[in-house]
């Protein structure tokens, strides 16, 4: 029903208010709502949280979108973890009315002492609803009516009173409220900041210390050889280390080299083949330690402020415990073979899906079961696989279940698919997604998505910018050379709170199994494959450094920390992408050349108000990459050769 001042269109609302909107401790989110009534009468509105524990917070007062007729917006800031709420409260203005109409007839000569009465006579109710400590307020309002009341004083003596800033403010700041309507409440969820904002990197444990004697024999790393690689991840300024699966392989259908199915006995067979007669989801694969030597890697990353990341892959391998233990949790085909995974052309004869219209209720037990294992030993991150392919609700039921055991527990979805399920699998819980961002490479493109996750789906999925992953290098990266790498990486790393870096993307790894194929050569999804670190380091074939700088600012500038701050501005180049974030005083500038073999020279155009600057007012800014100062306006040169850098990353000293 339409309340006596209506208030429509309500944001952020998921569903209708039927799952929560995302929201972090510390981020400012926005709230926004269509308000109006009948007449010219003047109107007030203000939104209203109510924390975790039930308690009410001071209301923050909406004002007029500068651009859409009857949009009043709010930025209001979750500062704990949990459930909150929002309402809008709307009122009818009789003081706003008043002085509106009083600015105007006053002056005219038009019922003056109607109107000074009036006045008196609101600012008298006020007085009466004011709280007993507002004694400054009280002293303030009590002036102003006597000042209306005073008819031995010129009249605009008496207005100029009344239209003082003390006294204006006195009144903005406990308004009269009539007709007043409540919209809501409506729920939103803060998560931890690391919802929001981290540095991921990947790397296959496997690979990490893995050897190779004179017979070309491979020796897989294990977690313990994988703990030395640590310290240089978190030197990188990385604050999750995400682990593709660590369970057993299975051995039927084990795929070879490059995806063949011709593997030999020394072949290790894809981690994502998950289980074999060592174990199931819930084991470790024996050639990478025991329960102990992980524990004492995850302990080792959390002195190091690292947190592991595992991945959840709800599949199984043909000799998969599960396979023999509960078969109804597979779809058995018209030949009764059980069906293995496909997405054509691409076949997975090493995995079997789980039919989750089978036994739904055992099969949520038994993932819930192995979530909770795996949050016993430390892991309270989980990049879960293709989840998209599973239905939504199992992912609404387990996600809230173990929200309500842990809410810090974090899931990251790796949905490359339709723009509904990806909104839909944040919407029923997931805290973050992968995105489109590595096949956006041009600068139209790129701008828009950068519009579009920051403003448009920000109630429904928080993105990750993954620069590649063990699927996907991109041809952007195949052809484009060191400089490729850095522009990807500065992108990614600007913008987005939450970015991703596959190991190897720092070694320039570029060279694809065949043209037209987003497959790397010997992916590691298939075998172990063994870098020389120190030598790539020692002969400056690495984007470590570059990597680490992005790293720090991102870390030092709370702009880079948020989302929903994005602003996208103007060149003259098709290859020079323009963005910004800011943050209060903190504001950063990012100049992007699109084009990694060719040197673009352009003027780019700032919404400087936007940033809360004055488009007539120059200021200086400091490139963070190159230690140059320059002194810049609304409109400003630039030349970029990938040669000597691909962008300037610019800060904002001070207004000259």
């Amino acid at each position: 029903m339409v309340g006596r001042i209506p208030v429509m269109d309500v944001t952020p609302l998921v569903d209708l208010g039927r799952h929560p909107a995302k929201a972090t401790v510390g981020e400012p989110l926005p709230v926004t709502a269509i308000v109006f009534r009948e007449g010219h009468d003047l109107l007030g509105a203000e939104v209203v949280l109510t924390d975790p524990a039930g308690q009410r917070r001071a209301p923050v007062r909406m004002s007029k979108h500068p651009d859409v007729p009857d949009r009043w917006t709010a930025m209001v800031t979750p500062d704990v973890e949990g459930a909150w709420t929002f309402a809008i409260h709307a009122w009818s203005d009789p003081v706003g009315t008043w002085q509106h109409a009083a600015g105007i007839k006053i002056p005219a000569d038009i019922d003056t002492e109607l109107m000074f009465t009036e006045g008196r006579l609101l600012i008298e109710r006020l007085l009466a609803e004011l709280p007993t400590d507002a004694a400054d307020v009280r002293r303030t309002l009590t002036a102003a009516a006597q000042a209306a009341g005073d008819t031995d004083r010129p009249v605009l003596a008496r207005l100029a009173v009344l239209e003082s800033p003390e006294v204006v403010a006195a009144l903005a700041e406990h308004p009269l409220r009539e007709l007043v309507t409540v919209e809501g409440p409506y729920p939103l969820w803060a998560d931890r900041q690391r919802a929001l904002f981290g540095s991921w990197y990947e790397f296959f444990p496997r690979s990490e210390g893995a050897t190779k004697d004179a017979d070309g024999r491979v020796t897989s790393g294990t977690f313990r050889t994988a703990a030395h690689r640590l310290d240089a991840v978190a030197e990188m300024g990385f604050d999750v280390l995400y682990l593709p699966p660590i369970h057993p392989i299975g051995e039927v259908n084990r795929k070879g080299p490059n995806n063949t199915l011709t593997p030999g006995p020394e072949d290790t067979g894809s981690p994502w083949a998950i289980g074999s007669a060592d174990g199931g989801h819930d084991a470790i694969h024996p050639d990478l330690g025991s329960f102990e030597d992980f524990d004492a890697f995850v302990a080792r990353a959390r002195e190091l402020d690292l947190e592991v990341a595992l991945d959840l892959a709800l599949q199984a391998a043909p000799d998969h415990p599960w396979v023999t233990s509960h078969p109804e949790w597979f779809t058995t085909r018209a030949d009764g073979t059980i069906a293995y995974a496909e997405n054509p052309p691409k076949k997975y004869q090493d995995i079997y899906p789980v039919n989750f219209d089978n036994d739904p209720s055992g099969i949520f037990n038994e993932v819930l079961r192995i979530v909770c294992h795996w949050i016993s030993h430390g892991v309270r991150i989980f990049r879960v696989d293709n989840p998209h392919t599973k239905p939504l609700a199992f992912w609404e039921r387990l996600l809230a279940e173990v929200r309500r055991v842990d809410p810090g527990v974090l899931f990251l979805s790796e949905a490359f698919t339709r723009p509904a399920m990806m909104h839909a699998l944040g919407a029923v819980g997931f805290h973050q997604s992968y995105t489109y961002f590595t096949w956006r490479t041009g600068k139209q493109e790129l701008g828009d998505y950068l519009l579009e996750v920051s403003h448009q789906s920000d109630h429904l999925m928080r993105p990750n910018f993954f620069v590649n992953t063990p699927d996907i290098l991109h041809a952007y990266l195949q052809y484009g050379g060191p400089s490729a790498f850095k522009v990807r990486a500065t992108l990614a790393a600007l913008g987005s709170p939450s970015w991703g870096v596959y190991a190897g993307f720092e070694l320039y790894e570029h060279v694809a199994l065949k043209p037209g194929s987003e497959e790397y050569l010997d992916s590691e999804k298939y075998q172990i494959r063994i870098r020389d670190w120190d030598a790539a380091a020692a002969e400056g074939r690495t984007l470590s450094p570059y990597i680490t700088r992005l790293n720090q600012l991102r870390r030092a500038h709370p702009a880079l920390q948020q989302l929903r701050n994005v602003v996208v501005h103007g060149s003259d180049d098709d290859a020079v992408l323009v963005f910004s974030k800011h943050a209060g005083d903190d504001i950063v500038i990012a100049v992007v050349n699109l084009d990694p073999h060719g040197t673009h020279e352009t003027m780019v155009h700032l919404d400087l108000p936007a940033l809360g600057l004055d488009p007539h007012r120059p200021f200086v800014v400091h490139d963070e990459l190159s230690d140059q100062t320059w002194n810049w306006t609304e409109h400003n040169y630039v030349r970029l050769d990938p040669g000597v850098e691909s962008a300037h990353i610019l800060t904002v000293r001070s207004p000259l």
